[in-house]
């Protein structure tokens, strides 16, 4: 007996189930109201449900199974019915994972004082591209960007940031205390993106020999700005607020971010997986990578496959392998052993979890107002995110990150040594 049909046993004994129309309605027992399921659909094989996972799978859900046990019944010659139910309830039993809590405890009480520690080792790689010959003397672009991302990491205001700011110059983590309009001057840069890039791809190289398996995904960041328009229709005002999209690929065990893509708000998720599946690959070796329906095409399982890994990606109801190649046999082996596939897959939902960490540890929007200012702010809280992840190992796995080695200089962006 599966979990599924274990769950199904407990749905049949606890929860009322009621046929109509030959239909039947089942609880959802997360109280979001209710799956509808029907025994002998047309033109279909197989029982059907509308909850995701029959949907997902196209499988027997538990919501199946427990209609199949309420409706087996005893008729009698009078009309009348008694329902059979044979019920073996087992408590099931939740997967929990130890948390090292010395080590977690240690790590929170000194993330601080490393985070500026690593953030300035992580900015010496930073060169400024030559200064002009005239005119006023420009600030380091290493103490501007540590500065800039410092502040992303505060949350403050860049007026209110301004403290910490001081005190890092006071505590030796760098040169300069620039003026709060400095620091927003450096964000509105568009030539930073490049070397923000690079530190994201340079702060997850210390977790290269722990991390095999990745996800990708992608998450939107809120801005201030709005698009507004008169809808005739309505004859009235109406607004819609923007949002900066980035796309990502995060290891499944640290959840360190590997790579990045911030284009267009709109540009469509599977185009995107072939780059950051080649970014990851310079620094990782790849031996998983899942990811969700939105990513499922012949050219993204040939570019996993490219980087020497095994692409886990679900295939939607009305696909086939009619595409042949290793789009076909990932087909077969995703309907064949379902169960086995969907074991791999499910590590994509680290994906969630990485978004969900930056979004409570550095907000879900953007205090930037300008195209690259947004994108370069966004890019600032995934390198906060990474040097934060990295002073947890550093406690839990005894790792001590080295940035910028010589054998990886020549993989700095322009302007950057």
């Amino acid at each position: 007996m599966n979990d599924r049909e274990q769950r199904g046993l407990v749905i049949a004994a606890k929860c009322r189930i009621v046929c109509k129309g030959g239909v039947w309605s089942v609880p959802s027992q997360s109280g979001t109201g209710n799956y509808v399921v029907d025994l002998e659909p047309e033109n279909q094989e197989g029982p059907r449900c509308t909850c995701p996972d029959h949907e997902l799978t196209g499988g027997k859900c538990k919501h199946i199974f427990a209609v199949e046990i309420v409706s087996q019944r005893e008729q009698y010659a009078d009309g009348s019915s008694t329902v059979t139910k044979t019920v073996t309830i087992k408590e099931e039993v939740r997967k929990t994972y130890r948390q090292s809590w010395p080590d977690y405890n240690a790590a929170q009480t000194h993330e601080k004082e490393r985070f500026l520690s690593l953030l300035q080792d992580l900015c010496r790689g930073i060169q400024a591209p030559p200064p002009a010959k005239t005119g006023r003397k420009p600030l380091p672009l290493a103490d501007a960007i540590f500065g800039a991302c410092y502040k992303v990491y505060s949350g403050f205001s860049a007026r209110r940031f301004m403290t910490d700011m001081r005190g890092a110059v006071a505590d030796g983590y760098c040169k300069s205390a620039m003026a709060y309009n400095s620091i927003l001057k450096v964000t509105e840069n568009a030539d930073i993106a490049p070397i923000l890039k690079s530190m994201i791809q340079e702060s997850s190289r210390p977790l290269s020999t722990v991390e095999l398996d990745f996800a990708c995904d992608s998450t939107g960041f809120m801005t201030t700005r709005y698009e507004r328009w008169f809808d005739y229709k309505y004859g009235k005002p109406k607004a819609k607020q923007e949002w900066v999209k980035l796309h990502f690929t995060t290891g499944v065990k640290t959840n360190v971010i590997t790579a990045v893509v911030i284009k267009d708000k709109n540009a469509a998720d599977t185009t995107q997986l072939p780059d950051m599946a080649k970014e990851t690959r310079k620094t990782f070796k790849i031996r998983e990578f899942s990811a969700d329906m939105a990513y499922g095409s012949s050219a993204n399982f040939e570019a996993i496959a490219a980087t020497g890994g095994m692409g886990y990606i679900p295939f939607k109801s009305n696909a086939t392998g009619g595409a042949g190649g290793l789009y076909e046999k990932m087909f077969h082996y995703f309907n064949f052993k379902r169960d086995e596939f969907l074991t791999h897959y499910h590590k994509r939902s680290n994906a969630e979890s990485t978004v969900s960490m930056i979004k409570r540890k550095f907000g879900d929007s953007v205090r930037s107002k300008t195209d690259a200012a947004m994108v370069n702010e966004t890019l600032m809280k995934v390198v906060c995110h990474n040097i934060v992840v990295l002073i947890h190992e550093m406690y839990e796995l005894g790792i001590e990150p080295v940035f910028w080695s010589e054998k990886n200089c020549n993989e700095l962006p322009i302007g950057a040594g």
